[in-house]
């Protein structure tokens, strides 16, 4: 099995009250989820979402994995213990952003 290492996204900028599609599987190849960075560019504090929506399915509080306070200024490292798996063709990474703009970037592996 080949990997293809690094960066999943470039920054991807989510507006307040905003969710985003950044990691949809394709193919069912896996996909590695390694660390996602959660920055707050602005003065004022927000919340950043993180959802693993399987196919079909759509964003809510049932398929929610974080949501962590984010201050102005502040970045966050979310680093799970082993990587989050996404293998199912159609299943998403999304991210969201609660009062302030959020910016996400995804790194991990997926299989070429």
């Amino acid at each position: 099995m080949a990997l293809e290492r690094g960066k999943l996204s470039n920054v991807v900028v989510v507006s307040a009250g905003s969710t985003v599609g950044i990691i949809t599987v394709a193919d069912s190849k896996k996909v590695y989820i390694r660390s996602i960075l959660c920055h707050q560019p602005g003065a004022t504090p927000s919340s950043a979402q993180v959802y693993f929506v399987p196919n079909g399915e759509t964003v809510d509080v049932n398929n929610r994995i974080f949501d962590v306070d984010v201050n102005g200024g502040e970045t966050v490292l979310l680093e799970p213990v082993y990587p989050l798996v996404i293998d199912t063709t159609g299943d998403t990474l999304q991210v969201g952003a609660n009062t302030g703009t959020i910016n996400f970037l995804i790194t991990g592996d997926k299989e070429l």
